[in-house]
C-alpha cells in the first residue's frame, strides 16, 4: 500500500498522523510513505528524523486581516497545489490523508483534482479552518468525537489516533531528572508549542505550592522568556540575540525562541530543573525608527513601507510649525521589531487653508479709490 499523508504546524496534527502510519506499518508492513509537510515548522525535523521520506512546501496561515502577506500566502498556496500534484502523481499512492494544519489543504486539494482518494481526520469537535475547506474534496472524514456530523460528506468515528508505544514503556526513575523521591511531583504540561496564557496563570501559582512539593512545567519551544518570568527555584535564565534570515516569521520576539545552550530536546519538550543554567537567544530583528523625531518625509516612510512588505495607512493634521508631508506621529513605537505584513499608521502634515482676508466695504463710506 502506498499513502501519502500530511499534517503540519504543532504535535496535536503531526502525532495523530504518525500514530496512522504506524497503525498502517502493523496492518501493512509493506507500505510505503511519503510525508508532505512545511519548509519551516516542527515537522521537518520530526518526520526525517525517523526515517520517512518528506517533502516540504512553503505554505502560511491567512491572517484575519487584510494584509500584503494574506497575497503573498495565496500565491504560496496555488504554488504549493502544483507542486503535489507533481510529487503525488510521481508517487502514485492508494490514497492520501489529512491530519489537521494549513499544509494539509494544498495536497487534498491536489490529489482529489488528480484523481486519488482522499482522507481527512479531524482532531477536535470542531472543525478547523483547513478541513472546513476540505469537505468538497475529501471522500471521507474521519472524526475524533461521536457526535460530530458533517452534511454530504462520509463520516467515521475513529477517535483521535495516539501512539501505542506508551503502553510498553517502562517508568523512569525520578532521580534521573534531578527529582526527589520523597517529594509529590506536579507536571504541567500544555500543547506541543506551549501556551503563553497559561504559564501566566501559572507565574502567579507557582508560589502556593509548599515545600512537599516539586513541580516540572513544560511549557513549549516557544515560550522561555514566559518560562524565565514563572521564577522556578534556582534557575538561572540569560537572553541574547541572534540574527535570522526570515525575521518576518516571528510574530512576538519575546515568546520565540531560536535556540538555546544546552541545546534543545530532540523531542522538543526542552525541561528546566532546580540549579539549571540557560541561555536563550531570540531572533535580532531590526526596529522602527523615530520617525518624528528624526522628521521622515512621506517619500521616505513609502520607501520604508515598501522595503519591508508593510501596510501604510495616512492621515493628515494641518499646521504651519512644518513643511508638508512631515510625519508628526507614528502608531509603531521605535524599537519595536519590524515584520512583514503589519500595518503602520502615520499622521502627516498638512499646510492649512487659506482663509479669504477681505474685509467688506460699506457703500456709504467713500472709496478711497473715487476721485475729487
Amino acid at each position: 500500500m502506498k499513502v501519502v499523508i500530511s499534517a503540519g504546524g504543532t504535535g496535536g496534527h503531526i502525532y495523530p498522523a504518525l500514530a496512522i502510519i504506524d497503525k498502517i506499518k502493523e496492518k501493512e508492513p509493506n507500505s510505503e510513505f511519503l510525508y508532505i509537510g512545511t519548509t519551516n515548522r516542527m515537522e521537518k525535523d520530526i518526520i526525517p528524523e525517523k526515517g520517512i521520506p518528506y517533502f516540504g512546501i512553503n505554505v502560511s496561515g491567512l491572517s484575519r486581516k487584510l494584509t500584503f502577506k494574506n497575497f503573498k500566502s495565496i500565491a504560496n498556496f496555488i504554488k504549493g497545489i502544483s507542486k503535489c500534484k507533481k510529487e503525488i502523481k510521481k508517487f502514485n499512492p492508494d490514497i492520501v490523508i489529512g491530519a489537521g494544519g494549513y499544509v494539509t489543504a494544498p495536497v487534498i486539494i491536489a490529489a482529489k483534482k488528480s484523481g486519488y482518494k482522499t482522507l481527512v481526520h479531524e482532531q477536535n469537535s470542531i472543525l478547523g479552518l483547513s478541513n472546513k475547506i476540505l469537505l468538497k474534496y475529501t471522500d471521507t472524514l474521519c472524526t475524533s468525537f461521536e457526535t460530530m456530523k458533517v452534511d454530504n460528506v462520509k463520516c467515521v468515528y475513529t477517535g483521535n489516533p495516539a501512539s501505542e508505544s506508551i503502553i510498553s514503556k517502562k517508568p523512569y526513575d525520578k532521580k534521573e531528572f534531578g527529582l526527589s523521591k520523597s517529594k509529590k511531583l506536579v507536571l504541567i504540561v500544555m500543547g506541543s508549542l506551549g501556551s503563553s496564557t497559561v504559564n501566566e496563570v501559572l507565574k502567579d501559582s507557582l508560589t502556593k505550592f509548599d515545600s512537599k512539593y516539586e513541580v516540572v512545567i513544560v511549557t513549549g519551544k516557544n515560550y522561555y522568556e514566559i518560562k524565565a518570568k514563572l521564577e522556578l527555584k534556582g534557575i538561572k535564565v540569560e537572553m541574547k540575540t541572534k540574527s535570522v534570515e526570515n525575521a518576518s516569521e516571528y510574530k512576538d520576539k519575546k515568546d520565540n525562541i531560536i535556540s538555546q545552550e544546552p541545546a534543545f530536546n530532540k523531542d522538543e519538550e526542552t525541561k528546566l530543573y532546580a540549579n539549571d543554567s540557560v541561555i536563550l537567544y531570540i531572533p535580532e530583528v531590526d526596529v522602527y525608527p523615530d520617525m518624528v523625531a528624526e522628521k521622515w518625509t512621506l517619500s521616505q516612510v513609502e520607501d520604508f513601507v515598501k522595503e519591508y512588505n508593510l501596510t501604510l495607512d495616512k492621515s493628515y493634521k494641518e499646521t504651519d510649525e512644518v513643511e508638508e508631508d512631515i510625519v508628526l506621529s507614528q502608531n509603531r513605537a521605535v524599537g519595536d521589531p519590524i515584520y512583514e505584513g503589519y500595518t503602520l499608521k502615520i499622521t502627516l502634515s498638512k499646510k492649512p487653508e487659506k482663509k479669504d482676508d477681505k474685509t467688506p466695504t460699506d457703500p456709504l463710506l467713500p472709496s478711497d479709490e473715487k476721485t475729487n
